[in-house]
């Protein structure tokens, strides 16, 4: 049985407790964060050993956006300039061609290390008011730029050898607070989302797998977020028209509610295929994977539809 979630881990080595929770709790995979990069010999290790311990070739995740966001960063890997930084104030076609080269490398760098998806692109709009968590994350200030942004950064991740993740379904930038803390909400009306927010995502939605977001649209479902919203996931499927995989932003953040066993009954109940749970925190592992059910249905056949997307050989140590 593989089970419906993707778990993050303690530190830069598993310890004996974690390989023997992992044999038995069987994640679908891992994410990856800068607790658990060292150096690249130690992060091939690692993720040799993530796949040894389930038995097979588990994804393995990890959010390298370049700028604030990186996981691998110096002395071993580059820096960046923030996504909405790259080439700004050049033409569209300049800024594309600079984001596709940009996650061609990260791809690279990523693969090397036996990493093979990105939670990337983010398809969030940054508007005026986009709380800074985000802000200059985004690609761009309109639609369509964002989806020409998007679409290069899929490109490059996929030319590179490392699935895409498009998030946070169906759009972040109007989020006000930061969602690791408080939940966001926004009261613009529906034809105004569909028109702007929705938009990037409506254009993407060939994408292999996509990730939600910890946000309330008042004008579709005012009282939950969309990780938790049957409306919201039911706008994502047929409105948007996304039928890849669709993971949870990381149930362990303060926008959502109740304890974590009720976060992953309610996004499951949703309608969000896989649980994401980040902290590394063990003792909510085993909370999680108590109650997490096997990966079934059309959530195994989205699963398996992304990840034979995946080139053949993955790194190991």
């Amino acid at each position: 049985m593989i089970a419906a979630t993707t778990f993050g881990i303690d530190g830069p080595v598993l310890s004996a407790r974690e390989r023997d929770f992992h044999r038995q709790a069987q994640p679908w995979g891992f994410i990856l964060f800068k607790r658990n990069v060292e150096s690249p010999d130690q992060l091939r290790r690692l993720t040799s050993e993530l796949r040894d311990c389930v038995g097979r070739e588990a994804p393995i995740l990890i959010d390298q956006e370049g700028g604030r966001v990186d996981r691998l960063g110096p002395p071993h890997w580059p820096t960046h300039v923030p996504p909405l930084d790259e080439a700004a104030g050049a033409p569209l076609p300049v800024r594309a061609a600079a984001l596709k080269d940009r996650y061609r490398r990260i791809a690279s760098d990523l693969r090397a290390t036996g990493i093979d998806v990105n939670c990337a692109p983010a398809l969030d709009i940054a508007y005026p008011d986009t709380h800074p968590f985000l802000r200059n994350r985004c690609y761009g200030e309109t639609a369509e730029d964002v989806a020409v942004l998007g679409r290069a950064v899929a490109d490059g991740l996929m030319e590179g050898g490392v699935l895409p993740v498009m998030k946070h379904m169906p759009g972040h930038g109007r989020g006000r607070v930061d969602s690791h803390h408080d939940l966001p909400r926004t009261d613009a009306p529906r034809p105004v989302l569909e028109l702007e927010d929705f938009a990037p995502f409506r254009v993407l939605s060939d994408l292999p797998m996509g990730m939600t977001a910890h946000m309330v649209f008042e004008d579709i479902d005012p009282t939950v977020p969309a990780t938790a919203s049957p409306k919201m996931v039911q706008t994502v499927r047929e409105q948007i028209g996304f039928d890849g995989l669709l993971m949870t932003d990381d149930i362990g953040m303060n926008a959502l509610s109740g304890t974590v066993e009720e976060r992953v009954a309610a996004s499951l109940a949703a309608g969000c295929d896989l649980i994401l749970h980040c902290n590394g925190d063990m003792d909510e592992r085993e909370r999680v994977a108590a109650v997490v059910p096997a990966l079934a249905g059309r959530a195994a056949a989205r699963a398996d539809a992304a990840l034979a997307l995946r080139p053949r050989e993955t790194a190991h140590a």
